[in-house]
């Protein structure tokens, strides 16, 4: 069995050719521990610890599941974290709201942040790891909650980056306050379910889809409540759906909040929008 005939499993399933290189290549990092390291030095790859790889690669082209979930851990902004599928898949875009949050904690100085629908803590986590900030993550789902902890403490950050069982601001203190609120809150309508790849259907229908049919039922439920949880001057940041920017905005113009801006992410597409009260 060669390397090639593994990557030939996944695009035999409709796999990108890119991507079922990338792939295969996080499967034989993590399942049999080969790197670069042993590509310079022409380390042969044990046989036994291929077939592994060539009996996961299969799973992955048989069912679709994503090989994050697999692997049990996902890249992001160059740490890895635990996933599973109690929390979304942290992806690219994301960094450009975790960017912009943590580029506005530290010109302010900010001290405090709430991230609502922590799901993995990919967010808490980073804003907590690049800023002076205490960051709490809170999650509807103690399974999310629970992958949160763990990846908390792999990354060390005690006393920084906290989590709590919260229907959005339901276990948040009135007087509990933040100089910042970020989100990636479920923003796709349930008419999408029928579009979206087969990958995104082993993630959390919760942390994804919304009840109604423009995808802003979130955003209008931490928008109203927001303003109760800032600062003086605090700031409330969201990752963006598509074609939601406007109407996102508008929401927030009309509860108050000033100095509205748009992200757009590579793709040209509005990506995060953030203002302040």
């Amino acid at each position: 069995m060669l390397i090639t005939d593994i990557v030939k499993i996944l695009t035999d399933a409709g796999i990108e050719q890119n991507e079922a290189n990338i792939e295969v290549k996080m499967l034989i990092e993590h399942f049999a521990g080969y790197g670069i390291a042993d590509i310079i030095m022409g380390t042969k790859l044990d046989e036994e610890k291929l077939k592994i790889v060539e009996q996961k690669a299969k799973l992955r082209a048989s069912t679709r599941q994503p090989v994050q979930y697999i692997i049990g851990e996902a890249d992001f902004m160059g740490e890895k974290f635990i996933v599973n599928p109690s929390v979304l898949i942290p992806r690219d875009e994301t960094e450009i709201l975790v960017r912009k949050t943590v580029e506005i904690v530290k010109e302010n100085h900010f001290k405090t942040v709430l991230d609502l629908g922590t799901g993995s803590g990919c967010i808490a986590c980073m804003v907590a790891k690049l800023t002076n900030a205490t960051v709490i993550g809170a999650d509807i789902s103690f399974e999310a909650i629970e992958t949160a902890f763990k990846n908390m403490e792999n990354l060390k950050l005690f006393n920084r980056a906290l989590f709590r069982k919260s229907d959005l601001f339901s276990m948040i203190r009135e007087d509990e306050k933040f100089d910042v609120i970020v989100s990636n809150p479920p923003y796709i309508p349930p008419s999408m379910k029928k579009n979206i790849q087969k990958e995104v259907r082993f993630e959390p229908e919760t942390a994804l889809f919304t009840k109604d049919e423009k995808g802003l039922e979130f955003y209008e439920k931490i928008i109203k409540d927001a303003p109760k949880y800032l600062n003086e001057n605090g700031y409330l940041l969201f990752e963006l759906g598509i074609n939601e920017s406007f109407e996102v905005a508008q929401i927030m113009k009309n509860t108050g909040f000033k100095n509205i801006q748009i992200v757009k992410d590579l793709a040209n597409i509005d990506r995060v929008i953030f203002g302040n009260i």
